[in-house]
């Protein structure tokens, strides 16, 4: 019934149904590619960085899987892993009067440096979790307590089944711990290194950063790869048609292909009057883009802040001895990670309160600068004739036992005369 343009029914009655209107098919069934679980797709296993301009979209995507391949980027995330992991990370307690002692009797000393989670070594955790981070730009390893407060162990978990969660100035994580068991913790147990994270938790690699710079470097190392393994097309032939048959023809084409493939041939092929070859080999351009690729080393030791001495790129000469290679190495790029994995370490090691009693980390740097027997009994020489050490201190250093009458400091030599004595000579 309508009445006034407008279509009246009574209350409860039926409503014809709209006719469903189904989206256009674009391709049958058996064209379309399904990508899941099982058999993913490559877009779904490749995700990384790069594609922020239209000229990145050409380059390869940059993704942690394809950065290890990359043996630059292996090495600068292996040498900062390895030397960070390499020596002890102690933990020290600064007191009211500046002094820093020592802290022996804490759970983490043991945690971090013998033995992180059950059957885990704990410079196998630290390692991993460095690596991760310098890789990826995050590094997840779960750190719980007990009912005391008390640190339990720090376990490594699935780089990339972790993920973390914000509500609020809180975050949490989701992971699947060592044991297979679902997890959502805060971020108190939880050890989350991050590098270059503007907001304070969201981590960047140092590769997602500079992803032009990197696609181009492994766009240099594909082209490369391609040529050695004979990926592109090394020459043509073009042969006449004066053949019987086919088999005529493919039997001299092979017997051509096989002259150029093969490195023991004397180079020189018989051809027909209406034969010919023509060679594909590198052009200048294209071994002057392979050439590039030590401008590449170049680049991404910088964005690792690596010295070209730690990568043996010595083609630009050494110009100082190794000891100091090592200082310039420590300073310039130990010292820069170090410092962050130490402050970001110790959120999740230490409670609030320690923090508060100047708790801290650092990592002892002694063993990557080891002296010489010759130099280390000349600067303990020094120290303790100084006086800047006893004897028995410059004896602990060196694993010897203490002496009778070790604690005294030695005078300095020119505060040794003794004026009682009568003089003589000059001293009259």
């Amino acid at each position: 019934m309508k009445l006034l343009g407008l279509e009246i029914s009574r209350a409860g009655a039926s409503v014809p149904a709209r006719a469903r209107v189904e989206p256009p098919v674009m391709a049958s069934a058996a064209e379309v590619e399904t990508s899941g679980t099982a058999n993913p797709q490559p877009r779904m296993t490749e995700i990384g960085w790069g594609g922020g301009s239209k000229l990145s979209t050409k380059l390869p995507r940059v993704t942690p899987q394809r950065g290890e391949q990359h043996g630059t980027v292996f090495a600068c995330c292996n040498n900062i892993a390895g030397d960070l992991s390499k020596v002890p990370l102690k933990l020290w307690q600064r007191n009211a009067d500046g002094q820093e002692v020592r802290v022996r009797d804490h759970p983490a000393n043991y945690l971090l440096n013998v033995e992180a989670s059950p059957g885990v070594p704990a410079k196998v955790m630290r390692f991993a979790l460095v690596y991760a981070w310098a890789l990826r730009g995050n590094g997840f390893a779960f750190g719980p307590r007990d009912g005391g407060g008390e640190l339990e162990l720090i376990e490594l978990v699935d780089q990339d089944g972790c993920t973390p969660l914000k509500a609020g100035r809180d975050r949490f994580y989701d992971f699947t711990d060592g044991a297979g068991v679902a997890r959502r913790v805060a971020s108190r147990s939880m050890v989350h290194l991050r590098y270059m994270a503007l907001d304070g938790w969201t981590g960047r690699s140092p590769l997602q950063v500079a992803a032009e710079t990197v696609g181009l470097a492994f766009a240099g190392q594909e082209s490369a790869a391609r040529s050695l393994s004979g990926a592109h097309a090394k020459a043509y032939m073009k042969m006449g048609d004066s053949y019987e048959n086919d088999e005529d023809r493919r039997r001299n084409a092979r017997r051509l292909k096989e002259h150029l493939s093969n490195p023991n041939s004397d180079g020189v092929p018989v051809l027909g009057p209406d034969d010919d070859i023509k060679s594909l080999d590198l052009t200048a351009a294209d071994q002057e883009l392979l050439s590039s690729r030590k401008f590449d080393r170049e680049q991404l030791a910088a964005i690792y802040r690596m010295p070209p001495s730690k990568l043996q790129m010595l083609e630009f000469g050494v110009k100082a001895n190794g000891e100091q290679q090592a200082i310039d190495y420590l300073t310039d790029c130990l010292f820069h990670w170090s410092g962050l994995a130490e402050q970001t370490m110790a959120m999740a090691v230490l409670t609030r309160s320690e923090r508060e009693a100047e708790f801290f980390l650092r990592h002892d740097f002694d063993a990557l600068l080891q002296p010489t027997i010759k130099e280390r009994n000349e600067a303990m020489n020094k120290a303790i004739g100084g006086p800047f050490m006893t004897p028995n201190e410059g004896r602990r250093k060196i694993g010897l036992e203490p002496v009778e009458g070790g604690e005294t400091l030695n005078p300095a030599p020119n505060m040794t005369r003794d004026d009682t004595q009568p003089k003589k000579g000059k001293d009259e």
